[in-house]
C-alpha cells in the first residue's frame, strides 16, 4: 500500500471542514479599550473574552508588568530547575497558596502544560486510570492520552456515573478529574458529590478551576472554596492566570508533598522555560486586586442577572448557567455562524462555537460577561440577539 501524502490528506480535511461550516478564522485585534476592540478597521463591543474581572488592562497591573520588565527583562532565560526560577515566581506561588488556603503552589507556562504535568507525574504506572467528565476541557482529556493512563468518561456532571466508572477499574492508582466551571456550558461541577465519590473509591479529586478562580467563592477563591472542600478533599487544583486574573500562565495548588513531586518529576515543568518574571509580578498584583475589589464580582453578578432576566423576557433560551459564561444553543453550525455575523453587523463580537469544541449538534454562541461591561451594553446585546433570533434547537445540550 502506498504511503499517504500528507498534503493530500490536509486538502481533503479542509474540504470537509468547508462543507461542514467548520473552517477556523483568526481575527486580528488592532487595539483594545476595555471591552471595546478594533478588528479589521471597526470597533466592536466584545462579549468574547475570559477577562471576567476586567484586570488585563487595569492600571496597577500593567504598571507592575512594565516595572518588572524594566528591572528583570522580557524572559526568564531558562527552566525553573536550571536558572529561570525568579523571586517573582516564588512570591506569586506563596500568594496563590495563601489566598487559596493551600500548603503550596507551582507555576506553569499555561494550563495545558499544568494538566499534562499532573497526570504524567501521578498516573505513570500500568493500570492507572483517570475518570473524567465528558465535557472536560481538551487539555484534561489530552493529558490522559499523553500520560498513557486509561481514560474513562462519565456523563456530564453525573457523580453516579463517575462512581460507576471508578468501580469498573478496581486496580491501579485513580484520579477523578473535572472542570470546576465548564468553559462552554457555564455550569458548575457537583464538587461535593464528586469529593465523596473520590473518597469512597480511594481516588484523588483534581479540579481544573480555570473559569472559577476570581469569580466564584469567598474572595473569588473559586469553585473548590465555594463547595467548602479542604485540601484533603481536593488535593490538587488548577488556577488559571489568564482568565479572571487577566494575565497569562497557570499554577497547580494543593498538597505540599504532591506539589514537590511535580516540581521534581513532571516533564512539562522540568523541560519548559519558566514564565517571564514580569508576568508573574503582574499576576501578583492582579491577585491582590481580585481579592480586594469585591465590587468587581458584585457588578459581574449583577450583569449576569440582568442579561439572563432580559434574555428570558425576550424569549431566548440560555440554559442553567449562573456564571459569566452564557451559551445560547443554535444547533447547526451554519446557524451559529449566521447569528454571530448578524450580531457583528449590529456592533457586537460574540463568537460561534462549533464541534469538535462542543458536541455534535450543539453549536452555540458563547456570550461572556465582564465587570467592565455597562448595563447599556448588556441591554443592547439582548436587543440585538432578539432581533436576530434563531429557533431553539431540538438536540440535547449534553452528548
Amino acid at each position: 500500500m502506498a504511503r499517504p501524502d500528507l498534503h493530500d490528506r490536509i486538502a481533503a480535511l479542509r474540504k470537509l471542514r468547508v462543507a461542514q461550516d467548520r473552517v477556523r478564522v483568526r481575527r486580528i485585534v488592532s487595539r483594545r479599550d476595555g471591552v471595546r476592540v478594533e478588528t479589521e478597521g471597526r470597533w466592536l463591543v466584545a462579549f468574547s473574552s475570559n477577562d471576567y474581572l476586567g484586570l488585563s488592562q487595569q492600571f496597577q497591573v500593567t504598571t507592575a508588568l512594565q516595572d518588572a520588565a524594566g528591572r528583570d527583562g522580557v524572559g526568564s532565560g531558562a527552566s525553573h530547575l536550571v536558572s529561570g526560577h525568579h523571586a517573582a515566581h516564588v512570591a506569586l506561588e506563596r500568594e496563590l497558596a495563601e489566598w487559596l488556603e493551600r500548603p503550596a503552589a507551582l507555576l506553569f507556562a499555561n494550563g495545558f502544560l499544568a494538566n499534562l504535568a499532573v497526570q504524567q507525574a501521578l498516573l505513570g504506572e500500568e493500570g492507572d486510570v483517570c475518570v473524567q467528565d465528558r465535557l472536560n476541557h481538551a487539555s484534561l482529556l489530552d493529558a490522559s492520552r499523553l500520560a498513557g493512563c486509561r481514560l474513562r468518561r462519565y456523563p456530564h456532571a453525573d457523580a453516579e456515573g463517575a462512581i460507576r466508572q471508578l468501580r469498573n477499574v478496581p486496580e491501579g492508582a485513580a484520579m477523578l478529574a473535572t472542570d470546576g466551571v465548564f468553559g462552554m456550558e457555564g455550569d458548575v461541577a457537583p464538587l461535593r458529590g464528586l469529593a465523596l465519590v473520590a473518597r469512597v473509591q480511594k481516588a484523588m479529586l483534581y479540579v481544573d478551576d480555570a473559569h472559577g478562580i476570581g469569580v466564584r467563592g469567598p474572595q473569588g477563591r473559586g469553585s473548590v472554596a465555594e463547595a467548602r472542600l479542604g485540601v484533603e478533599d481536593a488535593p490538587l487544583q488548577l488556577v488559571a492566570l489568564g482568565k479572571a486574573l487577566g494575565g497569562y500562565g497557570a499554577a497547580v495548588v494543593g498538597d505540599a508533598a504532591l506539589i514537590q513531586h511535580l516540581a521534581e518529576t513532571a516533564r512539562p515543568y522540568l523541560h519548559s522555560t519558566a514564565l517571564p518574571p514580569a508576568l508573574a509580578a503582574a499576576s501578583s498584583e492582579a491577585l491582590r486586586q481580585a481579592r480586594r475589589d469585591e465590587w468587581r464580582r458584585e457588578k459581574l453578578t449583577g450583569l449576569v442577572d440582568r442579561f439572563r432576566t432580559r434574555a428570558a423576557a425576550a424569549g431566548l433560551d440560555l440554559g442553567l448557567s449562573e456564571t459569566p459564561i452564557q451559551p445560547l444553543l443554535c444547533g447547526p453550525d451554519a446557524q451559529a455562524l449566521a447569528w454571530s455575523a448578524a450580531l457583528e453587523r449590529a456592533g457586537y463580537w460574540v463568537p460561534a462555537i462549533r464541534p469538535p469544541t462542543v458536541p455534535e449538534g450543539t453549536a452555540r454562541l458563547r456570550v461572556t460577561l465582564s465587570a467592565l461591561h455597562t448595563p447599556e451594553q448588556v441591554d443592547g446585546l439582548v436587543d440585538a440577539l432578539a432581533a436576530t433570533r434563531v429557533p431553539a434547537p431540538q438536540a440535547e445540550t449534553v452528548a
